[in-house]
């Protein structure tokens, strides 16, 4: 083995982490989740954060 051959096992390697992540970030398992984390900032009853950082005077 020379280092070509590590080279391109470090290669595949990579290829392979790669497609795992597409995968799992179009299943189907993980598009609930990702849908809702999407729709967090138009969750409603979150407004002491906003109404604290305009009432303060300047």
């Amino acid at each position: 083995m020379d280092i070509n051959d590590l080279r391109s096992l470090i290669t595949v390697a990579g290829l392979l982490c790669f497609l795992a992540i597409v995968w799992w970030a179009y299943g189907k398992s993980s598009k609930k989740g990702f849908e809702e984390a999407a729709n967090l900032p138009f969750a409603e009853g979150d407004d002491d954060g906003a109404a604290s950082r305009t009432s303060h005077p300047r």
